[in-house]
């Protein structure tokens, strides 16, 4: 049997990498975690890392990416049921060790990097308003919000709710330390529809 030469990326490698990442930052903290230890629990040269990422803090941005990736909009059949899911859980995602410690120190260390900034928002931030448009997009079809015929003021609002869910629950859980649970996630709901239908009347 013959072996293919050369060096293909392969997804196994990569969910390896970043599931190593996650844990050894759940273990060392961002302060001591190195691409060489990173390497080393993923089984693969320090080599294969540097090929894909450049530097520690894309590593990390792109193993964060990954777990937000897992956040779903299931149709619970109503707009604030389906909003009320997704806090839950969003909230549930950054009680998680790993998440947490790579959130926080991707945040502090692009304060200084702007190129940080920009692979945070392409790599989670926009990836992630993909929930507000289906969700937009569902309660439209039922009757609950309306259409927006001007696509630039649709886009603002879509922001706008996006910045609105994440700032509050992140702040919530990572900066109060206080726990998003049930009773939380229908009042804020509720406080968030109700100005939502002011801003769009």
């Amino acid at each position: 049997m013959s072996s293919r030469r050369g060096r293909p990326r392969s997804a196994n490698a990569d969910t390896a990498i970043l599931e190593a990442t996650r844990a050894a930052l759940g273990e060392l903290g961002w302060s001591k975690l190195t691409m060489g230890d990173v390497a080393t629990r993923a089984g693969v040269a320090k080599t294969t890392l540097y090929r894909r990422w450049t530097a520690k803090s894309e590593l990390v941005v792109d193993a964060v990416a990954v777990l937000f990736d897992e956040l779903e909009l299931p149709d619970r059949g109503s707009l604030a049921a389906d909003v009320e899911g997704v806090v839950l859980q969003f909230a549930a995602l950054l009680e998680r060790p790993e998440t947490k410690t790579a959130l926080m120190a991707v945040i502090a260390e692009s304060t200084r990097d702007e190129a940080l900034r920009t692979r945070i928002r392409a790599s989670i931030v926009d990836r992630q308003k993909r929930l507000v448009l289906l969700g937009r997009e569902r309660a439209q079809a039922r009757g609950e919000l309306p259409r927006e015929p001007d696509a630039a003021k649709a886009a603002r609002t879509a922001d706008l709710i996006f910045d609105v869910i994440a700032g509050a629950v992140v702040h919530r859980t990572l900066v109060s330390a206080e726990p998003v649970d049930q009773e939380w996630a229908r009042t804020f709901t509720a406080l968030l529809l109700d100005g939502l239908a002011a801003a769009q009347s």
